[in-house]
């Protein structure tokens, strides 16, 4: 993939990042989606690991399809995703999961059409 193409894609996934609001959290794939970008959820996490430090992007807000943080290539920054997230009330069980009926972000039509915008 051309890298053009690729910081088009990026900017698509974190568009859509930008609106899962406090306190609540999205899976890679349900990001995916929103964009666009329907069974590319590995590429909505290459997204969020190519973020810059100090991104005004809530790349912790995205969390595996279990409600999991997912283990990061960085020493502790799962662990800082995990306090953020706790931050905004996120609430993990002994398992360290979240549960997604209550904490999952449900997206409205606007922001699958801000999404779509970027195109």
């Amino acid at each position: 993939m051309a890298r053009k193409s690729a910081d088009g894609l990026h900017a698509r996934i974190h568009a859509v990042v930008g609106r899962v609001p406090r306190g609540r959290v999205a899976s890679y794939g349900q990001v995916a989606r929103v964009a666009g970008l329907a069974s590319h959820a590995r590429l909505v996490g290459y997204a969020m690991a190519a973020l810059q430090t100090g991104t005004s992007v809530p790349w912790h807000r995205v969390v595996n399809a279990q409600g999991r943080v997912s283990p990061r290539a960085t020493p502790g920054a799962d662990s800082l995703q995990r306090a953020l997230l706790e931050r905004e009330g996120v609430q993990f069980d002994a398992q360290g999961r979240i549960e997604l009926a209550r904490f999952g972000w449900q997206p409205r039509d606007r922001a699958r059409r801000a999404a779509n915008a970027l195109r």
